[in-house]
């Protein structure tokens, strides 16, 4: 006798009942019949797109088990051998184009298409392999994604939908190239996901797997790994996959700071960054702010030059003068003339060290007793794009650091309180991508941006190839000539690493330059300066033999120092020469780019690229709109520039100076610090001491544009 409100039915011959809108697959999982299946999760909707729980129900196709309802008095065969053979096929199908082993097999050997086809005895596939390949995305620093391994099963798009809520996963594509997408098909590291790991934990093969990040654990000290339990309980992991964070445990450890600890030192490499929970801490930089001059000293057969440590107002031009802001890796900047600030609960420092393994770019010492997160970037990676986590950063800054970020532009520093915000409300806070283009040349303009987090790459395009005008990192501005009235990008800006902006609406822009009448100046004086340049570089473009000067990279050299081969005899006069004149460290390497019969020896040629300018973590080298390459006099003295420098150009050169104390506060002791120089031709002298010294006419300063036009037969007189 059936109960009431029941069906029965029978499955491979045991009778059963269950109540009415029970699926075929759910009648016979409850009462332990297994129907295998790939793309069905009791968590989520069935869909039957994998038609792999066929069942035979009598009727004259076979029937998908997770989306056929029970009908009474149904008889269903679920492993009859044209079901068997039916199965056989699928994942025979199924098999033909799925790499093996994928990335979850190789790693864990639960890659479920493959249990289940070898299993069925599935071999080599007699079909053959479809000419369509997505290959891997690799831009998610949590998540790799696998295209070819993709059965199109859709869990990841139910977990990403109706599990978190997230909707960046959907279908793309028709028939043959049908494919999973995030967002409008971006990569995924690009798009709104928030590497909450539902989707990796949902895949049944290896196209979404837990990235395998180069040290995935941190050295514990006395502090211990959160487990995932404890991270769950946090309101920024609320939402995360609990697979994932058991797989990315030692990624994130609590640590606990004593009054006087250094959490982190200037200038040191790392690939962590830290969140304050509670207590506050003072960030600071320790290297002297000055910069490397070099003076003439005792008289000899040439002047002696000795290298000292200078103020910026000593030997800079008038508008270098005024008063910036030396931008750090964290949620403030430092004030040039007291760099010193606090952090609070709520503060992220160490971004940009972990992301993309740039030195410290200050010392954070722990002013009380201090409570933090410590991460790894596969972990900061989630946070950032945890929506609460994010709007938080997000109001931190707007409410703590806008302003400061403002006013640190000199030229912005007469911003009245209720404009700044104004600002404060209507800006745009933007994320991008290493590589993602931010604004190209030639595009309309309606907008003004400033670096927060990162270096924006800006170009030029000409004839002969693209020229590098800068790298602009926090604390810089770009994008003021459309908006002032040219309409369009005179350059193309790309974000080099990962770079947030804060972009003004040009609405916003034109109100600003139209109620303080010193901005739209300033603005306008630097807008006309980069016009200038751009005007002069373009003459120059078209009356220098391109290939050649391109080839070899001397295009944009305001002066070179060169050697005629023919008259040297190798004497090593000049290096001789150079390391007498700066404190027995030569700036000269007698080697590097040939032009016929002339070397172009290791002076800094202000780089069409200027790689030394990459990853600065204080923004304390920089170009000129003339392209001059100056070094600033906050550099910390990482090496970093030096070592990016691919001629050699850029020494570091030591100073013995009186600095904190580190392990007594409240002392100083006698420290040396270093600061990065590179060649300077010995502009305090009529000519380079080693163009003096040369015994054979060979060495010689020349400014390239002329001396190589006038070689080629070229009219420089333009």
């Amino acid at each position: 006798m059936t109960p009431a409100g029941m069906i029965e039915l029978t499955i491979d011959g045991k009778t059963v009942q269950v109540p009415p809108g029970t699926t075929v697959f759910d009648a016979a999982r409850m009462n332990g019949i297994a129907i295998p299946t790939l793309c069905h999760l009791q968590s989520q909707t069935p869909v039957g797109v994998c038609r792999l729980c066929v069942v035979d129900t009598g009727a004259r196709v076979l029937g998908a088990a997770c989306v056929r309802p029970v009908e009474p008095n149904m008889k269903v065969q679920t492993n009859s051998d044209k079901v068997q053979a039916a199965r056989k096929t699928l994942l025979e199908l199924l098999m033909s184009d799925h790499p093996s082993p994928c990335a979850r097999q190789a790693n864990s050997g639960d890659c479920e298409l493959e249990v289940l086809a070898k299993e069925a005895g599935v071999g080599t596939p007699r079909f053959p392999r479809r000419n369509v390949s997505r290959g891997q995305d690799e831009s998610s620093l949590a998540i790799a994604v696998d295209h070819d391994a993709c059965i199109l099963c859709d869990r990841c798009i139910r977990g990403c939908d109706e599990i978190k809520n997230n909707f960046v996963l959907g279908r793309m594509g028709k028939g043959y190239f049908a494919g999973i997408a995030f967002d409008l098909n971006a990569p995924m590291g690009d798009s709104t996901c928030i590497s909450c790991g539902e989707c990796m934990v949902s895949c049944p093969t290896g196209a979404l797997t837990n990235k395998g990040v180069a040290g995935t654990a941190i050295a514990l000290g006395t502090d211990a790994a959160l487990t995932a339990e404890e991270l769950h309980r946090l309101p920024v992991f609320a939402g995360v996959s609990g697979t994932f964070l058991e797989l990315n445990r030692g990624a994130i450890v609590k640590r606990r700071f004593r009054k006087g600890d250094v959490i982190c030192l200037e200038g040191d490499f790392g690939s962590t960054a830290f969140y304050i929970l509670e207590g506050k801490a003072k960030v600071s930089i320790s290297t002297p702010i000055a910069h490397v001059k070099t003076e003439g000293g005792a008289l000899g057969l040439f002047k002696k030059l000795k290298s000292s440590l200078v103020g910026r107002e000593q030997d800079r031009r008038a508008e270098e003068t005024r008063d910036r802001i030396i931008p750090i890796d964290a949620s403030v900047d430092l004030s040039y003339g007291n760099p010193v600030a606090e952090l609070g609960p709520g503060s992220l420092f160490g971004e940009m060290t972990c992301l993309n393994f740039y030195p410290r770019s200050a010392t954070v010492r722990a002013e009380t007793d201090v409570v933090a997160f410590e991460m790894l970037r596969n972990v900061i990676d989630i946070m950032l794009k945890n929506k609460t986590f994010r709007a938080q950063i997000d109001q931190n800054y707007r409410r703590q650091a806008l302003e400061d970020h403002l006013r640190g532009v000199p030229m912005f520093a007469e911003l009245s309180p209720e404009f700044i915000a104004h600002l404060k409300e209507s800006v745009e806070l933007i994320r991008y991508a290493p590589g993602q283009v931010i604004a190209r040349q030639g595009d309309a303009a309606d907008s003004f941006f400033l670096v927060r987090i990162g270096f924006v790459k800006i170009t030029e395009e000409y004839p002969g190839g693209e020229l590098v005008l800068a790298y602009l990192s926090r604390g810089d501005y770009f994008g003021e000539i459309g908006p002032l009235g040219g309409g369009f990008r005179t350059a193309t800006c790309t974000a080099l690493d990962h770079v947030e902006l804060v972009k003004i609406p040009g609405d916003d822009f034109r109100q600003m330059v139209k109620d303080f009448p010193n901005v739209r100046a300033g603005l306008e004086k630097m807008a006309a300066e980069r016009r200038g340049a751009n005007e002069q570089r373009l003459k120059m473009m078209e009356h220098v033999p391109l290939d050649q000067f391109l080839s070899q990279g001397l295009m944009e050299a305001q002066s070179l120092l060169i050697l005629d081969l023919e008259n040297c005899t190798r004497c090593d006069a000049c290096v001789n020469a150079c390391a007498d004149a700066h404190d027995g460290v030569t700036r000269l390497v007698r080697d590097g780019l040939r032009f016929e019969n002339y070397l172009v020896a290791t002076s800094c040629r202000q780089c069409r690229d200027p790689l030394c300018m990459v990853g600065c973590p204080v923004g304390a080298i920089r170009r000129r709109n003339s392209l001059e390459v100056i070094i600033e006099d906050w550099c910390i003295g990482c090496g970093l520039c030096a070592r990016n420098c691919p001629y050699g150009n850029i020494n570091l050169h030591p100073f013995e100076v009186l600095a904190e104390d580190l392990e007594n506060p409240g002392r100083k002791k006698a420290v040396v610090k270093q600061k990065a120089t590179s060649c300077d031709l010995c502009t305090h002298l009529k000519e380079p001491s080693c163009v003096y010294a040369c015994p054979h006419d060979a060495a010689h300063r020349v400014d390239p544009r002329k001396f190589f036009g006038q070689m080629l037969g070229q009219d420089t007189s333009r």
